[in-house]
Order: structure tokens, then C-alpha cells, then sequence
């Protein structure tokens, strides 16, 4: 018998909306909207994600065994534990505008026993601004926020990202699979010795964009 989901935190946030989260055995969720942003696994076996677009997005380029990380977006905060998975991140950075979003991550998602995690609780680019501005540089970057944008949207906001990949490093970018990330594809090879599509489960809704060999 499948174990019933039941909603153990509810909030509204003015940036967010309605957000919930809610447990079903070992698998914890953030969900907001209605959308879900996120799955935490209470029992730390990660190996249920493993075919999700989080899991793939580290799978598809190389990361150093000490990488330094920029997330651009945080939700609660998948991405953070896979790192610490596959790799031993020295510093792992987040821009996340909400502060609400901030406050569930670390009391439901386990981020308050995260080490060397940098949470910038701004608007994406007034932090990215800054940390052009620092002479920041990171070995993974991973735009989570892009997600459903429109490529003439999305496509300015990638461009000011791409400075901060370090010449090894890579940038991954979370697409709907009918945002046609082709388009997006095509601008960054001017910014990225190799950049491949990868779709996510046939059928998923997740593509992938995975840029390496920075040429910034």
C-alpha cells in the first residue's frame, strides 16, 4: 500500500504564492503553486532522484572534486545535497530572492546543516552584478530560474551568468521542454566551446542546455 502524501507546513509568500510541504514516506517536497520545486529525502538515501533533472544536471559535465557552485535559484534545496553527493564542494553559492523560500529551505530541507553555503537573498541581478563586480568565479553554475521564460527573456539573463563560469567550468540551464532551448542553444556557443541539449526523460519536462570550455 502506498504511503499517503500529507501536507506538513503551509505559507504564503508575496514573491512565491502559496507554498506547501508535504511528506509521502522518505520523500519530502516543496511545492509552490502548485509546481513542485523540490523533493528532500528524509532517510539521506538520494538514490530515488537519480532520474530527475537535478541528478542529470550534475551527470552531464565534469565537476572537480572541490568545486565551487553558483545556483540561481534555490527552492529547497535538491541541488545543494546532490553536490555534496557526487563532489565536496569548498563553497556553494545561492541567489534566492525570497526570503520566505530562504526560511522553509533551511527549517524543512535540511540547508541549517549544510557547511560552506552562501545564500544571497536578493533579486538574481543585483546579485549577480555584485559578484561580476567581486571577480567571483565558479567551477558549476546551474539558472533554475529560466525554466518557462521566453528565449528573448530568458537569453539576457544567461548572458550576464556566463562571465562567472571559470574557463573549466560549465553552465547548466533548466528549460521546458517546449521553451525550444535551441534558440538559447545557438547564443551561448559564442560563449562556450561546447554547449549540448539534453532532454530529460522522454516523458519529462525538463531540457537541459549544458555549456562548457568557457571562452568569456
Amino acid at each position: 500500500m502506498a504511503a499517503r502524501v500529507r501536507t506538513v507546513y503551509r505559507a504564503w509568500s508575496a514573491a512565491s504564492g502559496r507554498i506547501r510541504v508535504t511528506d509521502r514516506g522518505a520523500e519530502r517536497r516543496l511545492i509552490v503553486r502548485g509546481d513542485t520545486l523540490s523533493i528532500y529525502r528524509t532517510d539521506g538515501n538520494w538514490t530515488p532522484v537519480r532520474r530527475e533533472y537535478w541528478w542529470k544536471a550534475l551527470e552531464v559535465v565534469d565537476i572537480p572534486r572541490r568545486p565551487s557552485a553558483l545556483l540561481v535559484g534555490l527552492g529547497g534545496g535538491t541541488q545543494i545535497h546532490l553536490l555534496h553527493q557526487v563532489a565536496a564542494p569548498r563553497l556553494i553559492t545561492v541567489i534566492e530572492h525570497d526570503p520566505i523560500i530562504v526560511r522553509v529551505a533551511r527549517e524543512w530541507f535540511g540547508l541549517d546543516r549544510i557547511a560552506r553555503l552562501e545564500i544571497l537573498c536578493t533579486d538574481a541581478e543585483t546579485a549577480i552584478r555584485g559578484l561580476a563586480r567581486a571577480g567571483r568565479r565558479f567551477d558549476y553554475v546551474m539558472d533554475d530560474v529560466s525554466y518557462a521564460d521566453e528565449p528573448l527573456i530568458a537569453l539576457p539573463k544567461l548572458l550576464t551568468l556566463a562571465p562567472l563560469v571559470a574557463r573549466r567550468g560549465s553552465l547548466v540551464v533548466n528549460r521546458h521542454r517546449n521553451g525550444d532551448p535551441r534558440v538559447l542553444a545557438r547564443a551561448l556557443r559564442f560563449y562556450f566551446r561546447r554547449v549540448r541539449i539534453r532532454r530529460i526523460r522522454r516523458t519529462g519536462e525538463n531540457t537541459l542546455i549544458c555549456c562548457a570550455g568557457s571562452i568569456c
